[in-house]
């Protein structure tokens, strides 16, 4: 049976449960299914007599019912539940909302970057796989791109328009305050955060994962250099006063600037590693990423699973494309395959 208890940082964050933060802010995971995420954190707010969920969860029915038990334990329901703030548009984060709204009229707030996003998933001509397929050709992975394009699509009805677009800067009033809204993009092209000042926490989506690095550009709506973005928004988050962060994906910690430096030094490192790929011959993001471990277990490419390859793939073409911009690489096309060279 699910219970209200405080939270713990250092037990299994993916326990069902509903989780005190403190200040009436309540972390409940959800689960994914066939994720190797797991779970992703929704985290319910006080907000008068009522409650503000940031993010949704994908629509599933365990997620579903283990959402409406986690409100009734905070004594409210879906129907009673004043609106959702969705981080980005993926699904793991919005399709529940969509869902919830169909049945109840809730009302859903995402960022305007995501706009595009959104229309490309449910434009019947786009294939779902396609933005994947055409970043792993341009990165010489052709049998994957192959293997993609052959997978079942998505089912584009689970996504919607949002009630409001959300332009920051914004500021998204509370009963006892208000928020503000940061565009994060890289990965998502319009990733948010919304910071409460008053209890002193960034609610961060996928921004900043305490345990992880999010994928950078695995949508619907290409970036040109989704990497380049993403370190933008790291340092653009960096140069807020510090929070407690309150991630997607992992336990709740202490510093919101604590984990970007981290996050600003491993890319650092993979910039550096990626490169000296280069530097050892490979000319293609393909080629390049068969040369490097993935993961904190340090695993060879071929020890990956088809979609962890191919987001090794399409990480390391932007890491190739940041090194291109500083000038340590040249970049070259030849049959829509991308190839780098020591500039």
């Amino acid at each position: 049976m699910m219970q209200l208890q405080a939270d713990d940082p250092e037990a299994d964050w993916t326990s069902p449960g509903v989780y005190d933060v403190g200040a009436g802010v309540y972390r409940i995971p959800l689960p994914l299914p066939q994720d190797g995420l797991r779970a992703v954190n929704v985290y319910a707010v006080r907000d008068g007599d009522g409650l503000t969920l940031v993010d949704s969860g994908w629509a599933i029915t365990e997620a579903r019912d283990l959402l409406e038990q986690a409100v009734k334990l905070l004594d409210a329901s879906l129907a009673g539940v004043r609106r959702f703030l969705v981080t980005h548009a993926h699904r793991d984060h919005y399709t529940l909302a969509v869902t919830l709204r169909r049945e109840f009229g809730l009302r859903i707030s995402l960022g305007e970057g995501e706009a595009q996003t959104l229309r490309n998933i449910r434009d019947p001509a786009i294939p779902g796989w396609q933005p994947m397929a055409t970043q792993l050709r341009r990165g010489g992975a052709l049998e994957l791109a192959d293997r993609v394009g052959r997978a079942p699509g998505v089912d584009k009805t689970e996504w919607e328009d949002p009630d409001e677009w959300l332009r920051a800067p914004q500021e998204i009033p509370f009963a006892d305050g208000s928020w503000q809204v940061h565009e994060t993009p890289g990965h998502t092209r319009g990733h948010v955060v919304f910071v409460d000042a008053a209890r002193d926490v960034m609610f961060a989506g996928d921004h900043v994962l305490p345990r992880i690095t999010p994928s950078i550009g695995f949508e619907q709506n290409l970036a040109e250099y989704p990497l380049r973005d993403y370190l933008d928004s790291l340092r653009l988050v960096r140069a807020l006063p510090d929070r407690r962060l309150l991630p997607a994906h992992g336990p709740v910690a202490p510093s919101v600037h604590h984990r970007v430096d981290e996050l600003i030094e491993h890319h650092d490192t993979r910039l550096t590693q990626i490169d000296e790929t280069v530097e050892a011959g490979a000319s293609t993001a393909f080629e390049s990423a068969t040369r490097l471990l993935w993961t904190r277990r340090g695993r060879r490419f071929d020890e990956l699973d088809v979609l962890s390859q191919c987001l090794a793939v399409t990480e390391t073409l932007a890491h190739l494309d940041v090194l291109m911009l500083t000038g340590r690489l040249r970049r070259s096309e030849a049959d829509g395959v991308r190839h780098y060279v020591r500039a």
